[in-house]
């Protein structure tokens, strides 16, 4: 039994509505001193469905016939970075970075405060 089309797209689209958000890939805003930090993430798909049908000789058995279908898809989610707000300032600051996203968490409140710092010393708005 061949699964119909819609049924196909009704399944996945339930997927990417109860599982690809961000909040089941890097977790839900949350706070960090005086800033607030929202998860970014980037969500990439593809489908694919394709079918035949033929007849030719076959040179063991005489004349052949055939029939095939097939059809597939694919997801990829990768974490951005956050937004990161203070007071009226919204920034948007990466994770990925030579290190890896690890030593982003340790050091983003120091990070944080110097960069806003340096960008409100300027007298540039973020």
């Amino acid at each position: 039994m061949k699964p119909e089309i819609d049924e196909v797209i009704s399944k996945v689209t339930d997927f990417l509505r109860d599982e690809a958000k961000t909040e089941t890939v890097v977790g839900k805003q949350f706070q960090l001193g005086d800033f607030t930090c929202v998860p970014v993430i980037r969500l990439g798909m593809g489908f694919g469905f394709g079918g035949g049908e033929g007849e030719g000789d076959n040179a063991k058995t005489g004349k052949g016939k055939g029939e095939g279908s097939g059809g597939g898809a694919g997801t990829g989610i990768e974490p951005m970075g956050f937004l990161v707000t203070k007071a009226d300032i919204i920034q948007f600051v990466p994770t990925h970075t030579s290190k890896g996203l690890s030593v982003m968490f340790e050091k983003a409140p120091e990070l944080l405060s110097k960069y806003f710092e340096k960008k409100e010393g300027n007298g540039v708005k973020a």
